[in-house]
């Protein structure tokens, strides 16, 4: 079974698969958060043939519900709605950090460091620690 994870952002969102047996995550996508977010994602749960989807939940240090999981969750709603696969959410508190930490493709160029692959690095990051805490 084919899994996709979300980190949600409100510039941009991180996007990652699993493995075809479901045991772990990889970065797959960068997209940006428009008003064509949920039609870009349903188009890549068809092509992947993706049964559930995780979205991170960022959440404050004391346990609240912070605006972005607000988001997230309505994000979350509108893709099922639209889609029919059940979305899981599952904590992403430090993800980002941990993401930064991995090694990333650097640019060519000497240009400014993109935050993309640390978006998606992150939703993979989610996304495993889904699958293997997972009692599905």
């Amino acid at each position: 079974m084919r899994y996709l994870g979300v980190d949600y952002g409100t510039k941009k969102v991180g996007l990652a698969l699993s493995d075809e047996a479901g045991l772990m995550g990889f970065p797959h996508a960068v997209v940006p958060n428009t008003g064509a977010l949920v039609d870009t994602v349903a188009r890549l749960i068809a092509e992947k043939d993706v049964q559930v989807v995780v979205v991170g939940e960022s959440r404050t240090l004391d346990g609240g519900l912070n605006p972005v999981a607000q988001a997230a969750r309505a994000f979350g709603e509108d893709l099922s709605a639209r889609t029919g696969v059940p979305i899981r959410y599952e904590s992403e508190v430090y993800t980002t950090a941990a993401a930064r930490r991995l090694p990333q493709k650097q640019p060519k160029s000497r240009a400014r460091r993109s935050r993309a692959p640390v978006d998606a690095s992150a939703a993979a990051l989610i996304l495993t620690s889904y699958l293997t805490t997972r009692h599905e």
